[in-house]
């Protein structure tokens, strides 16, 4: 379905909008790579289906085709370019799950676009929104891993300046056929025509921040959604945020925009259960990222205390996540949700458990409570 101007901004308004976005492992069940094994081997283990008796293993177009099945509305893919985590073109993972799925959305989670050329970016998008039938959307970001910086020979110095510059440039491509334009940090473009153009009449761009205000004023000045990453912390700590962007869109003259969340998620029959299989593999992942920057170890405490009623990542049985689902939505009054489903060592069957839960558990009562709260 072709999605004109005006009809897309709509759409988030009528209901939450609930999504899936996977941090992808190098392998199925495999944090990190495997000893002896080449690329083309991991890539092709992990992007086609396959599905064996002894592992049960279930590959990451399986869990995009039955996240559809279940009625959500978006499936994402993050971008990394880390030895133990293989999604470094989410725009190549999105198109090989467009041929296995006919209506979920396809995002990036996000595009890394300042060390990016957004030339490459909107042209891999426009192709996967071909492909898909308008089905594309990219969440444009910073980024919180750096590995990708000094990968391209950009200066981390330039972080925000290299960011402003690539996301005014997306944005110019986005809405003209043939660019004019100069900059620093890349050749100038002069009356050159950008190719393919997309299905939909103008590609979805979101801006993705964590906690910089001045990146959430940005999303209002540039008219574009904010999806804001609550990947620690409280809840209530972000309403400042929230507030921050709808009153900064007024203030630049425009009309209100959707914003989305993204928070960890892991879902299992039970809430003991949940944080018993979960922990674990919440534990290795940052651990192993703590190390590499410094922080201290993190403690079974502190992740029971996020996990708790208030806090931000959202593990638990069916019930706990809706009444943390619903009681973000109180606070923040957001148009999309993203359950962030970290693969990492976790097996896959639990993973596919988690979304099997999340779309048929889940999600159903949150769009009911939420209809039936916007209906009073």
């Amino acid at each position: 379905m072709l999605i004109r101007k005006g009809v897309w901004q709509m759409r988030w308004a009528q209901r939450l909008v609930l999504a899936c976005v996977i941090v992808w492992p190098c392998l199925p069940g495999s944090m990190a790579r495997a000893e002896g094994s080449d690329d083309r081997q991991q890539l092709l283990a992990s992007v086609h289906v396959h599905s064996t008796a002894s592992t049960g293993e279930l590959t990451i177009d399986a869990l995009a085709e039955r996240a559809e099945q279940l009625g959500l509305d978006v499936f994402g893919i993050g971008e990394h370019h880390r030895p133990d985590l293989i999604a470094s073109s989410p725009a190549v993972v999105l198109s090989a799950i467009a041929q296995r799925t006919n209506k979920i959305r396809l995002t990036s989670a996000v595009t890394v676009l300042s060390s990016d050329d957004p030339v490459r970016v909107f042209q891999q998008f426009s192709t996967l929104d071909l492909l898909s039938n308008g089905r594309a959307e990219i969440m444009a970001g910073r980024g919180s891993f750096i590995e990708s910086f000094p990968l391209f020979g950009y200066d981390l110095h330039d972080y925000d300046e290299l960011f402003e510059e690539k996301l005014q440039l997306l944005l110019k491509i986005r809405s003209e056929e043939n660019i004019t334009w100069r900059g620093k940090h890349r050749a100038a473009l002069n009356n050159q025509g950008v190719y393919p153009r997309p299905f939909q009449e103008k590609l979805p761009v979101w801006i993705a921040v964590g906690g910089s205000p001045n990146s959430v004023i940005r999303a209002a000045r540039l008219n574009l959604p904010l999806a804001i990453a609550i990947i620690g912390g409280m809840p209530q700590g972000f309403v400042p945020f929230v507030d921050l962007y709808r009153k900064s869109l007024n203030e630049f003259g425009h009309d209100p925009l959707p914003i989305g969340i993204n928070s960890p998620t892991y879902i299992a029959d039970t809430s003991q259960q949940a944080q018993d299989e979960h922990w674990p593999h919440y534990e290795a992942l940052f651990s192993k990222i703590g190390k590499e920057r410094g922080w201290p170890p993190t403690t079974r405490h502190q992740y029971e205390a996020q996990c708790s009623e208030k806090g931000a990542l959202l593990v638990g049985s069916p019930q706990q996540v809706i009444d943390k689902i619903l009681y973000e939505y109180e606070l923040l009054g957001h148009d999309r949700f993203l359950a962030q489903i970290s693969m990492s060592s976790l097996p896959h069957e639990k993973a596919m458990h988690s979304i099997e839960l999340f779309g048929s558990k889940v999600a159903p009562v949150i769009r009911r409570e939420i209809e039936s709260k916007n209906k009073n």
